[in-house]
């Protein structure tokens, strides 16, 4: 295949005007240049970004690579972006910034990211009616657990609802019903809280959605030093035979010691 020119174009109009080369927010001129970096070299270096010259281009904003000679690998990830979605054959680096814009453009109205080149019968369009994705991405289950956070909104006029600030700084929605709300006596809001819920549960990402709550559990966080010393003369009396505690467990476990 003779040299390619690679356009990769970011489409956005969030911010109540269209992204050009005349006028776009540093932080997402920045964000995409660092992504269209990462997605061009691969997770093997496949192309010297380096010494590499792009031109700017309109459409919304464009960067336009020159003609690049080798880079079979890269070809050919276009050439399966472009006829399918999912994303496991694709080079690591390059599979790792498709889910993010796919995530993005999902999340954000009127973002898009384009792809062209001349060996393409048509561009490679991300946007939030693609559904670029692993495989192994939708391996959701359903679970119930007890999560703690902030409880930073509570209520909602047609649906009620709480946004839970967790402990990692990420906010979880999770839908209930309005009686328990309404008879719930506790001010909760601006206030952690420990909370019985039901939920969708990736098993690769870790990550909840779909979250309903069952109930607010009441808990002291706050260690009761009598029970404390209680627990540990019990645990001290228990394992007063054992000369190596590690080496006795690792035996249960079937290891070696």
């Amino acid at each position: 295949m003779e040299a390619q020119r690679i356009t990769l174009a970011l489409d956005d109009h969030s911010g109540g005007f269209e992204t050009t080369p005349d006028r776009v927010r540093l932080a997402d001129l920045a964000r995409f240049a660092d992504d269209v970096q990462s997605f061009l070299r691969g997770e093997t270096k496949e192309v010297d970004t380096q010494n590499l010259e792009v031109a700017v281009r309109k459409g919304s904003l464009a960067i336009e690579t020159a003609p690049i000679p080798v880079a079979p690998r890269l070809f050919a990830d276009l050439q399966t972006m472009l006829n399918g979605d999912l994303l496991d054959s694709l080079d690591t680096k390059r599979k790792e910034v498709v889910e993010r814009w796919q995530k993005a453009a999902r999340q954000t109205r009127g973002l898009a990211y384009k792809i062209s080149a001349p060996f393409l019968s048509r561009p490679v369009v991300v946007s939030a009616n693609s559904d670029y994705r692993g495989d192994d991405a939708d391996q959701w289950v359903q679970v119930e657990r007890y999560i703690r956070g902030e409880i930073q909104d509570l209520g909602g006029i047609t649906k009620a609802n709480a946004h839970v600030r967790l402990p990692d700084g990420s906010t979880l929605r999770v839908t209930t019903d309005k009686s328990l709300l309404r008879e719930d006596k506790v001010n909760r809001l601006y206030k952690t809280a420990m909370l019985r819920i039901k939920a969708e549960y990736n098993v690769l990402t870790r990550e909840l959605r779909n979250a309903r709550l069952m109930q607010f559990v009441e808990y002291v966080n706050q260690v009761d030093e009598a029970e404390l010393e209680r627990l540990t003369r019990r645990g001290a009396s228990a394992w007063k035979d054992v000369s190596d505690a590690t080496a006795w467990v690792d035996e249960l476990r079937g290891g070696e010691h």
